[in-house]
């Protein structure tokens, strides 16, 4: 018999709860996407000289796609521990991690102060960010979703972890765009550069001191608790990820495929179109800067908006909507940048960001939703996380090689649509989750149970 729903928090205690995992996952974003930027515009000066333009930008996304390589490990020991210790130590250590590699980047010697000991180090730091992140998403996911109640659960866990994400793109982005605005190109590239990695320095303090300062989620409380009075007969399972491939291994499939078209175009939309912009296009890097921080700027708004749309006509619509859209944008958004103007751009990444929006706003809440408490963090952490590996971390690395061998956007185009292929069949073959109550469901029992009984203005906690 499922235990009694756990009533929600006070309005102000969730809202303080909101702003503490935005703030912590605002910073960690910061972080990973301004190495993204910096290997797009002036890691492959610094650390991958004496190349063809295009083939240094290669070498430097590929120390960015190992930032993703190291997201599954951290993933499956940051959700191990995640789930048997709560979510609120493991995202201090996960922030404390990101913080600290991201500040030690902007103190890094390039290649014509060490030689190829600066790559080296470059990619040994990419490792421990990748590393970080990969814990960071599932903890700061389930602190909002397992505080909240089931009615407004898609809203609130999209303002928390996921406007963390375009808020990090707005902010790495803005400072290289302000940067690039005061600087000469030279001076930029000698020093001005290091300047956004060491201000992590100072935003880590800041996220540190607003995570501290909230409570544990109460559902994992109240799980510790139950497990901690079970008999022997009846015990708590020690290892979260055997558990997890054992009872979830159909929802971690279809998250790694959820995870494909909304990975691999965000990439594509914010990332590689620096590139693109640059080269292809002979657009300006300011107004290429310019055109994503306006982009995220409207992408920041409108998550909020399809999470609550989510609460209100189901996961699964709102995330197919997503991915069918940046497929059929994948064409018309290569198009438009080709007409090489501020405009166009800025328009084509607007739109694509909207429709990744719609994948990504609900994803928090619906990734949440698929597995109990006890190996929840483990279970949504590498559900995103392993897809990670084969979705975004090649992401600017095969158009920058699809680019360089075709010089046409067509098979950059047919990528992303074979993305959205996949991600249309993952959620259609998933089942809706919106209403679930956390606390009160074990989903890896439906098999036995039948399906979870949906949270109506009858039943909700009031």
């Amino acid at each position: 018999m499922s235990s009694p729903a756990t009533p929600p928090p006070a309005p102000n205690n969730l809202k303080r709860i909101v702003a503490a995992s935005l703030i912590g996952t605002t910073i960690e974003w910061y972080d990973f996407f301004l190495y993204g930027s910096a290997a797009a515009l002036v890691f492959n000066k610094l650390f991958f000289p004496g190349s063809d333009p295009l083939v240094g930008t290669l070498l430097s996304f590929l120390t960015y796609a190992i930032g993703f390589a190291a997201r599954p490990v951290g993933a499956l020991v940051f959700g191990h521990f995640g789930d048997r210790l709560g979510r609120k130590k493991l995202l201090v250590i996960s922030l404390l991690m990101m913080g600290g590699a991201t500040f030690c980047i902007g103190l890094l010697p390039t290649h014509a102060a060490v030689g190829s000991a600066a790559p080296v180090l470059l990619t040994a730091l990419r490792l421990v960010q990748g590393f970080a992140l990969g814990g960071e998403w599932g903890g700061a996911v389930l602190l909002v979703s397992e505080h909240g109640d089931a009615k407004r659960r898609g809203f609130w866990a999209s303002w928390g972890p996921q406007t963390g994400a375009p808020a990090g793109q707005l902010l790495a982005t803005g400072v290289l765009s302000a940067l690039t605005a005061l600087l000469s190109d030279s001076a930029f590239l000698a020093w001005g550069w290091r300047i956004p990695f060491l201000l992590s320095g100072l935003l880590v303090m800041v996220g540190l001191w607003v995570r501290l300062s909230v409570d544990e989620s109460p559902v994992f409380k109240a799980a510790l608790a139950k497990a901690a009075a079970r008999t022997s007969e009846d015990p708590v399972e020690r290892m979260p990820l055997v558990a997890v491939f054992r009872d979830h291994w159909r929802d971690v499939l279809v998250a790694m495929g959820a995870r494909m078209a909304e990975n691999i175009s965000y990439y594509v939309i914010t990332a590689f179109v620096l590139v693109y912009a640059t080269t292809h296009a002979g657009l300006g890097k300011q107004t290429a800067l310019n055109a994503v921080l306006i982009g995220s700027a409207v992408h920041f708004a409108v998550i909020p908006a399809w999470g609550a749309l989510s609460d209100r006509i189901g996961r699964k619509p709102v995330y197919l909507l997503g991915a069918a859209g940046v497929g059929l944008w994948a064409f018309p958004f290569f198009m438009l940048i080709d007409h090489e103007n501020f405009g166009s751009l800025v328009l084509a990444i607007t739109v694509g960001l909207i429709f990744h929006g719609a994948m990504y706003a609900p994803q928090a809440a619906f990734f949440s939703e698929m597995f109990s408490t006890r190996m929840r963090y483990s279970g949504a952490s590498i559900g995103a996380q392993f897809a990670s590996v084969a979705a975004g971390a090649p992401a600017p690395l095969i158009a920058t090689a699809l680019l360089k061998d075709y010089g046409s956007s067509t098979p950059i185009s047919l990528y992303v649509v074979c993305a959205a292929v996949v991600t249309l069949v993952a959620v259609l073959l998933a089942k809706e989750t919106r209403g679930r109550d956390l606390a009160a469901v074990e989903p890896e029992r439906e098999r036995t149970a039948g399906p979870a009984p949906a949270v109506t203005a009858a039943s909700a906690p009031r």
